[in-house]
Parts: C-alpha cells; sequence; structure tokens
C-alpha cells in the first residue's frame, strides 16, 4: 500500500469505496482492529468475538450502498452495527447462560491459579470479567465504548441513538453497580 492510500482520510475514503473495490478493502481493513476488540470487550470470547465480528462486516457490505456520512459517522455506525450483533447474540439465553458458567468457572480456578502463582492480575481481571458480564447490556455496551474503545460520550449517544444525558446518567449508573459489586466480591474474600 502507497503511502497516499495510508493518509487517505476515511471521508474519502468512504466516497472512493462505493465505486472502487480496492478502496473498499482498505476501509475494511482500516476499521476491522476496532471492531474486533470492541467485540472481544463485549464478549470476552474470541472466537464468539470474531463471529460477531464477521457479521458486522457482512451487515456492513450489505447496507453500505445506503451510507452517506463522515468518518466519525462511519466509524460510530460500525459500532451501532456491531454493539446490536453482540446485543442480539447475548440475547439468545442458551449462550448468555454458558458464558456466565465459563465466568464463574474460571473465577473459580483463576483463583486458584493466582494463589498457586501469585499473579494478582490475573484474579482481578477475572473478576471484573465476570462483574461485567452480569450488568445489563446496555451498561456494558456504554462501558466497553467508553473505557475500552476510548469514545467521548457524544459519541457513544450517536452510536446508542440516545442522548448525551441518557448515557452520563447511564455510565454513571453502570459503574455505581460495577463499584459495589466490586466491593460486594472483595468483601467475600
Amino acid at each position: 500500500m502507497d503511502n497516499n492510500s495510508e493518509t487517505t482520510d476515511d471521508g474519502q475514503l468512504i466516497a472512493q469505496a462505493h465505486s472502487d473495490p480496492a478502496a473498499f478493502a482498505r476501509l475494511y481493513k482500516r476499521h476491522y482492529d476496532a471492531v474486533f476488540r470492541y467485540c472481544v470487550h463485549r464478549l470476552f470470547e474470541r472466537q464468539a468475538a470474531e463471529d460477531i465480528t464477521s457479521i458486522v462486516f457482512l451487515r456492513m457490505v450489505e447496507n453500505f450502498g445506503r451510507f452517506q456520512g463522515s468518518e466519525q459517522q462511519f466509524r460510530n455506525w460500525l459500532y451501532k452495527i456491531a454493539t446490536n450483533a453482540v446485543n442480539s447474540h447475548l440475547r439468545k439465553a442458551a449462550r448468555r447462560s454458558s458464558l456466565f458458567k465459563h465466568a464463574r468457572q474460571q473465577v473459580s480456578s483463576g483463583a486458584a491459579d493466582c494463589e498457586s502463582s501469585a499473579e494478582p492480575s490475573t484474579e482481578k481481571r477475572v473478576l471484573l470479567k465476570r462483574v461485567i458480564l452480569e450488568l445489563r447490556p446496555r451498561y456494558q455496551t456504554i462501558i466497553a465504548l467508553r473505557f475500552f474503545e476510548n469514545l467521548k460520550l457524544t459519541e457513544i449517544a450517536e452510536v446508542l441513538g440516545s442522548s448525551d444525558g441518557t448515557v452520563r446518567s447511564q455510565m454513571a449508573r453502570a459503574l455505581g453497580k460495577l463499584r459495589k459489586k466490586l466491593g460486594a466480591f472483595q468483601q467475600e474474600v
């Protein structure tokens, strides 16, 4: 890839991608890692994140002809597609139950591993994963977009189709629930 294509901003690349398959491929490559990372942070399972990321980009391909917008809007559009795909995946009761069971098993085995290896960061990561998975999907989305993807509140509001104030209050509630659950788990230990 030459430097000109590397420096082409998404706005130009989006316009080119409507008629140029090579530009479309560059656009895909440019955003794949961010969408995949977001899916991993929401699902905490690499394989499930890979599957959902594939669905996201399939939906992007299917609907790209109708997309008209800026670089920022395109990125937020991808996060919105990803959020909907992840939430749909999580709504399946059997799968959700499996995630909770898997997280509980990891907490149990993680605690045993941490005691033997004296690596507290692993135990904390497993605990954080478990607590995040117990939150409502909307709160999981807000936390993942804000703290793992570093989106601003206004960007999260656009992804979720909500107002800035609504997102701000939901983030405060989500963080409060996280603190409460983490405090309860720490008292148990």
